[in-house]
This record gives C-alpha cells, structure tokens and sequence, in this order.
C-alpha cells in the first residue's frame, strides 16, 4: 500500500500521540501507522530564518516520520496570526465584523504555502497518498501543482464554509476557491458546509457540479462530507480509569453533593462563552431552588494569546465570571468555575463523567468533539444530559441531546432546568440514541472513507512547462 503523508499546520510530536493529544492526532496517527508515511507541518517554534530554512527536523517512531519546520518571526505573523487567523477564521465563523484583511498578510499566507510545500517535496515519493489539513493550508496543493507533483491530493476543512454571500467578503475569494480546486478530493464536515462550496462554483465560479463531481477553473475534483468523529470505547476507558485519581476526587468532594455542568472550550468567540454564562445567570435568577445546588465549570484553555481579539475575549469572560459570582456566591458556594488553563485529556473525560449535564452552545462551529467526548464518557446507568447549539456540526447526528439556539438566552436557561430535572429513562434513552450516533461515525470510519475516496481518484497529469 502507498505511504500516507498527511500535512497540518501543526504536528502533534510522538508523545502528545501516545496519550495527552486529541482525537483528531490520535485518527491521523492511527492511520500513519498502518501504511507508514510522513506528518509534516509547523512546529509551532518560532525561530530565525537560518534555522527555518535547514529544516525539516526529522524524529520516527515506527514505520511514521514526524516531519517539521519552524517558522520565522515575519512568517508566523502573516500567515498565522494574520490572513489564517485574523482573515480566514472569523469569516468562516460567520464574523465578518472582527475580520481585518491585510494584502500583505496575504501575499505571506500564499508565500509560507508555497515554502511548505517545497519543504515537503523533498520527501515525497511518487506513489504516496498527501492528505492536507485545514484553513491555513488552503493553497498547499496548488504550490505542489506549480511545482509537477502529480500525487493523489485530498484536503479536509476542519471549520465550517460560509455561504458564499460570507465568502464574498474575502477579497481574494476567487482565488482561494480556484486553490481548492487543485485537490483530488475536498471533504467538508457537514451538508450543509458542501453545499455551501458547491453554491459558489455554480454562481460565483461559472462551474458545474453533478452529485460530487465538480467542474471549474479547468479543474476536475470530487467533493464528500465526512462526519469526523471519536473512539468511544477508549474515551470510556479513560472517563472510568480517572474516576479513581486524585484531582477528580478532590473535584467531587468540593461540590458537595451539587450537580455539576460541564463545559471545555477552547478560548475563541466562536464558543459562545459569554452567551453561556449569561444563560446560567438567568437560569439562577429565575431558579433560586439551584442556587447553592448547581455549579458550572468552564474550562477555557488560552488560545493565540497574541492577538489582541483573543486578549479582550479572555477580559471580557473574566469579567462577567466575577460579575455572576459576585451575584450568586455564598461563604460557601461559587456558581461558576471558570479556569483559563489546560488540562490533561484523561482528567477531562473523567469531570465529563462525573458531571450531569454537558453544555456546548458554541455560536458557530464545524462539527466539535467535545459535544461527542461528553457523551462518550458517560456512565450508561447514569448518564448525563448533553445541551448542544443547534450551530455546531454535531448537531446534525446527536439527535438524542437538547437542542438551544445560543443567542436565546432564556431558551438556553430553559433547557439547563430541563436537563438537570431529567429522569433517569429519558436520561438513557438519550444517551443510547447519541451513542448508536458515535458509532456509525467514529474516528476510524472518518479517516477510513475519506482514504478511500482519495485512493480512487486519478492522478493529475504534470503541469506542462
């Protein structure tokens, strides 16, 4: 079987795979694995351009090499922090309003792309299957079309795709989308992301499109939703093997006895932090019996602390945390929890366990594993409830969950009354319905669909000079 060399912005070293990194690393690494291959992309260093430029670093563990780069100082700023981060990212996310398009940050976004991918074509051999990675990468396979490579290329967008009214707002949209164009396969997370990709071709790209075939910028590609998912079972095994471990036994001897809403975020706008707080706010205003009985633990790890956005959302979070609690705090009682740091993976699926109520109410989201991590890590004689945004991708297949709408406060209020008053039939009856969900869709099925598809496509004749 071909090698597999998947490209991410980030790579996850050997050891974050063996145990503290995410689902996503742990599908990939699986994957890797079984065929052999390459991990290439950043390693999240920030160095001079000397040593950038003698990379890749070279580490195997296995039939698997870990290859990565370092980025320079102007590099880091223009393509990360700029055109992905403060561009890309709040335009898929629907905010259009906290968007900042540079051309230069640009014109460095599509430069560091065209560096990676000269970095990578060093080690590419001329039968290996090249999987890329998400919103940074955009334009990867067109720097390895310009440059005569002819492997099988797919690409997997790990966020949503914005209607191409959103889209528009890009000043190089076209650009980007003729980018996406040079891969064999396309795959989005949701129908609804697929279908937004594939309005743009008929009406912005002059394209067609025929079930999953889609025809435009002289370019032939295959488009696919897969639902990305988890390994349910090892997330269970790991919920109940930390339930015996000191952190989470000092957890539930400080509630008390309370129940326990459980939320982990990474620390983005897109989350719906400040909307979920106000929610329980006004469900303890308008429940006073849950007052002193009920705590929420927000776990927001910080996340590109450098960008001035992200500093005012921290602000703004801390804010309203200490507002609530100063409201509802008791000598003895602090309704919200609110932790701005990380927290290994393992104690996680453990306080997901321990807790009865799940709340995910992210304002805009591509699919987020941690609504399927809460579930999977559930006690099946007792499990807890799952509030989900209706705006998160895994709304589309964890039917058994409460449904809210974010920005509805008092409809977010509601449901948390609801969940926590559940009774124990509706209770497992959900968590059986969201569980044959996790299932159907697991990690493996995610990974092992898309490989296939991209395994079937034909190889791209090499650009005439």
């Amino acid at each position: 079987m071909s090698r597999l060399v998947v490209v991410s912005n980030r790579v996850a070293t050997p050891t974050e795979t063996k145990g503290s990194a995410g689902g996503l690393a742990v599908g990939v690494f699986g994957a890797l694995k079984e065929t052999g291959g390459v991990w290439f992309g950043w390693s999240g260093d920030v160095v001079t351009e000397t040593v950038a430029n003698q990379g890749p670093k070279l580490e195997q563990d296995g039939a698997v090499t870990f290859a990565t780069v370092g980025l320079p100082k102007k590099d880091y700023d223009q393509y990360y922090r700029g055109f992905s981060n403060a561009e890309l990212w709040p335009v898929f996310h629907y905010r259009n309003d906290l968007a900042i398009y540079d051309r230069d940050e640009y014109a460095g976004y599509r430069r560091v792309n065209s560096w990676l991918a000269h970095k990578l074509i060093k080690l590419l051999e001329p039968d290996d299957i090249i999987w890329v990675h998400d919103y940074h990468l955009i334009p990867f396979a067109e720097a390895l079309r310009s440059a005569g490579v002819t492997n099988r290329i797919g690409f997997f967008l790990h966020i949503p795709f914005p209607s191409p009214q959103i889209l528009l707002n890009i000043p190089p949209h076209e650009e980007l989308v003729r980018s996406l164009c040079c891969y064999n396969v396309v795959g989005f997370q949701t129908e609804g992301d697929e279908f937004a990709f594939h309005d743009y071709i008929r009406r912005h790209a002059h394209g067609t499109v025929s079930g999953s075939r889609v025809e435009a910028f002289g370019r032939s590609l295959q488009t696919g939703v897969y639902h990305i998912g988890v390994f349910p079972d090892e997330i269970a095994e790991q919920a109940e093997r930390g339930e015996a471990r000191q952190d989470v036994m000092d957890l539930k001897q400080s509630l008390e006895g309370r129940k326990l809403i459980m939320s982990v975020d990474r620390l983005d706008y897109s989350k719906g932090l400040v909307e979920r707080f106000r929610a329980f706010e006004h469900f303890l205003e308008k429940s006073p019996e849950w007052r002193g009985n009920v705590t929420l633990v927000q776990i927001a790890p910080p996340t590109r602390s450098d960008v001035e956005t992200y500093q005012q959302i921290r602000q703004n979070l801390e804010y309203e945390a200490g507002r609530i609690n100063g409201r509802y705090s008791g000598l003895d009682y602090t309704p919200i929890r609110y932790l701005n740091q990380r927290y290994d993976r393992w104690k996680l699926m453990s306080l997901f366990r321990e807790s009865q109520v799940g709340l995910v109410t992210p304002l805009r989201d591509g699919m987020n594993l941690v609504a399927k991590e809460y579930v999977a890590a559930q006690n099946p004689d007792d499990p807890g409830v799952l509030v989900l945004s209706q705006f998160a991708g895994a709304a589309g297949e964890m039917s058994g969950a409460v449904m809210v709408n974010p920005h509805d406060i008092v409809g977010t209020s509601d449901a948390l009354a609801r969940a926590l008053a559940m009774p124990l039939a509706e209770r497992k009856e959900r968590y059986k319905t969201n569980m044959a969900a996790l299932r159907k869709y697991d990690l493996g099925a995610w990974r092992d669909r898309f490989l296939t598809d991209l395994r079937g496509t034909k190889l791209r004749q090499a650009k005439k000079k």
